[in-house]
């Protein structure tokens, strides 16, 4: 995929956060197919940052426990983060 085709791509998938930046769920890249490890690395090289999943809260005597467990199963990253202007041309 060439720059233009990946900037298109990911301003149809992101949606503007509070910053300014653009989220894009990593599910949706994965979803476009064979290009993904291409527009993840796009990504990154433009000044995008991977976010984790947020931190499970529990209540109760085992809670704990069941947070932890559901921690180990969420996926490393979940969104990218890319800044203010990093789709400009």
């Amino acid at each position: 995929m060439d720059d233009d085709a990946i900037r298109t791509l990911l301003r149809r998938l992101g949606r503007r956060d509070a910053g300014g930046g653009l989220a894009i769920e990593r599910s949706a890249v994965l979803a476009e197919g064979s290009d993904c490890a291409e527009i993840e690395a796009w990504i990154v090289a433009h000044g995008g940052v991977a976010e984790g999943p947020s931190p499970v809260q529990g209540r109760g005597l085992h809670a704990d426990r069941t947070t932890r467990a559901a921690a180990e199963r969420a996926p490393v990253n979940v969104r990218y983060v890319l800044p203010a202007g990093a789709l400009d041309s």
